[in-house]
């Protein structure tokens, strides 16, 4: 164990507290519950946010069609916008505090917030949108998506963020297959200096097959200047929809992931209550974009508290490699997210760092770690007194299926255990839970976040996360329970290798890989062999001014993991092709070794990284 709650620690947070009220006296007995009696654990746990409804529930869950097609809080009505806004609008609290790489800054407060999302609603409505409607955002990540997002929900509209690093076919892609009417943008993104065009990118209304209406490009001036700052909230049904969420599509085309008002409030809140410990006076900061989960999770898990978070558009090691750092000390950041590929980045060309005394807790997400860049995070980072809370989850339940919590003792790279109220599990391939060893994630009880479907496609839902074991959601990663009941990711099932009759995840051999003194980063995929079924081929990235020997690093791994594990090849490469929440994309790197045809790279951030490759 490498961190060890103090009992004063323990005693301070909002979980403990919580486990207290509802009469257990340890940890692993308030999680047996939470997984045993759903019902009675997700009503309590609303009451303990302190969600307000316009009319009360009446039922918790409503599960007669199937676990894969449940109802949460049937009967209650409800809005996001009146839980995570207006209730806050009548103090002084601060909503966001804003940072662009070129040093420009603004401070936004909910009741400014309030009447800019009103303007939005209004005018939005003005237009003639009803409620349900889509209403797309491709932006940088700047205060105006604030007002877009409580604007859209005021109005009852569905809100489609799309990433704004994504081309000009994505970006249409996502809007046909989502119906929306309005799109908001910007004229550009600023990344290291430059104005990246981003309006030039946007699909012509005329040119798309349906449903697109206007694009509107925001600016310095205020949206919708001409509308009333003053609105009404709509009273929506809990099973409202509140965003279609694209995943990032490595898999096949994008899936449009389905999300309510009620199922965004209960899991993001209970995210940031019970895991992030959210305390009044926290300013909560995760490197994010809008278009990605973590971007919608974090302003809406903070602010259901009346939260401050910090928002950064911008490269987080611009103008130099302290930048990221800097910020923190510069605004008292309390929480800080990011995942484990820009930590390997940082830590590169990292020096001395500041001293960041008001971090209280870090966060982590995306991937799974290696342990050299955890304990980085954690000691140089944390200085060792901040717990990593390591969640992993996905779109398709807008949060997390395990994370630690902040009372609890933690391993490098550990998730904890199953998410309080997630029915988590480890199973082999005939559904049976297993510990010791790899297994598949499985959840065996619908939670309310679980997306209502794929948008236009609910065939695919039921085959995609329901098929592989009977009523029990199949989330397609390796996983492991070790013998302290510490949980472990150990990448995607999908694309685990089968050598010699032995299987092996990617993130085994890839930090076998990182063990060599000249790595920074590595990946692994697997390729058909004669002799062993499947053979191992690693694409390494050298840290700055090391020369990598290819068989030393195949020398490291037959070290570490010993030589069943020999890769057949290894290759040192500029960079590795990744998505823009940093996942590396091993299926199109698996393909360009073969020489199959690519087919769609929309969800590259950097898709010159295949070029090299042959």
């Amino acid at each position: 164990m490498i961190w060890e709650p103090s009992r004063e620690f323990i005693e301070q947070t909002n979980v403990w507290r919580f486990i207290e009220r509802l009469g257990f006296s340890d940890r692993e007995a308030f999680l047996r519950f939470s997984r045993e009696e759903p019902e009675r654990f997700w009503d309590e746990m609303m009451r303990e946010m302190g969600v307000e409804w316009f009319e009360p529930y009446r039922q918790v869950v409503d599960a007669s069609r199937g676990p894969e097609w449940a109802q949460w809080f049937l009967g209650g009505r409800i809005n996001i916008a009146h839980n995570c806004l207006d209730r806050w609008a009548g103090t002084d609290r601060i909503a966001c505090i804003w940072e662009a790489e070129n040093g420009d800054r603004r401070t936004v407060t909910f009741a400014h917030l309030r009447s800019e999302a009103n303007r939005v609603a209004n005018g939005l409505g003005a237009m003639g949108l009803d409620a349900g409607d889509r209403v797309a955002l491709c932006m940088p990540m700047v205060p105006e998506i604030l007002s877009i997002l409580y604007g859209c929900f005021k109005a009852g509209l569905t809100v489609v963020p799309i990433f704004a690093g994504f081309g000009a076919g994505a970006i249409a892609t996502r809007l046909a297959d989502s119906g929306a009417r309005v799109l908001f943008t910007a004229d550009h993104l600023e990344r290291r200096g430059r104005k990246l065009p981003l309006a030039d990118k946007m699909p012509l209304a005329e040119k798309m097959p349906r449903a697109l209406e206007r694009t509107i490009v925001v600016g310095s001036a205020p949206l919708f200047a001409e509308q009333p700052e003053r609105g009404p909230t709509a009273s929506l049904e809990s099973e409202a929809r509140a965003f279609i969420l694209y995943t990032s599509g490595t898999t096949g085309r994008p899936k449009g992931t389905v999300h309510t008002h009620a199922g965004c409030l209960a899991q993001m809140g209970k995210e940031i209550w019970l895991g992030f410990d959210h305390r009044a006076d926290d300013r909560f900061f995760w490197l994010s974009d809008i278009g990605w989960m973590m971007g919608p999770w974090t302003i809406l898990g903070n602010h259901l508290f009346g939260g401050a978070i910090f928002m950064y558009d911008g490269a987080p090691d611009f103008p130099g490699p302290m930048r990221l750092w800097e910020t923190i000390e510069r605004h008292g950041i309390t929480t800080l997210g990011i995942s484990p590929t820009a930590i390997r980045m940082l830590s590169k060309q990292a020096g001395e760092l500041p001293p960041m005394e008001s971090l209280r807790l870090l966060g982590s997400t995306g991937e799974p770690w290696d342990e050299a860049s955890w304990l980085w995070y954690f000691e140089r980072v944390g200085r060792g007194r901040c717990p990593i809370i390591n969640i992993s989850g996905g779109t398709e339940i807008v949060g997390s299926f395990l994370f630690p919590l902040p009372i609890q003792a933690l391993k490098p790279c550990t998730l904890g255990g199953p998410a309080p109220g997630m029915a988590t599990e480890v199973v082999d391939e005939n559904g049976t839970p297993v510990r010791g060893r790899k297994g598949y994630l499985v959840c065996t009880k619908p939670a309310p976040s679980m997306t209502r479907g794929i948008w236009n496609d609910p065939a695919r839902y039921i085959e995609t996360y329901w098929s592989r074991f009977p009523r029990m959601w199949y989330h397609g990663d390796w996983a492991s329970v070790d013998e302290d009941g510490h949980w472990f990711l150990h990448g995607r099932a999908d694309e685990s290798m089968n050598v010699a009759g032995r299987m092996v995840g990617p993130a085994e051999v890839e930090e076998a890989m990182m063990q060599h003194a000249g790595v920074a980063e590595a990946a692994v995929i697997g390729v058909p062999d004669e002799l062993r079924g499947e053979a191992i081929v690693g694409y390494v990235v050298a840290k700055p001014r090391a020369m990598v020997d290819p068989a030393g690093v195949c020398a490291t791994v037959v070290e570490v993991l010993g030589p069943t594990f020999r890769p057949r090849e290894v290759r040192v490469v500029a960079e590795l092709p990744k998505t823009q929440s940093g996942k590396i994309v091993r299926r199109l790197m698996r393909q360009k070794y073969l020489g199959e045809e690519l087919g769609d790279l929309s969800t590259v951030a950097n898709p010159g990284a295949l070029e090299g490759e042959s």
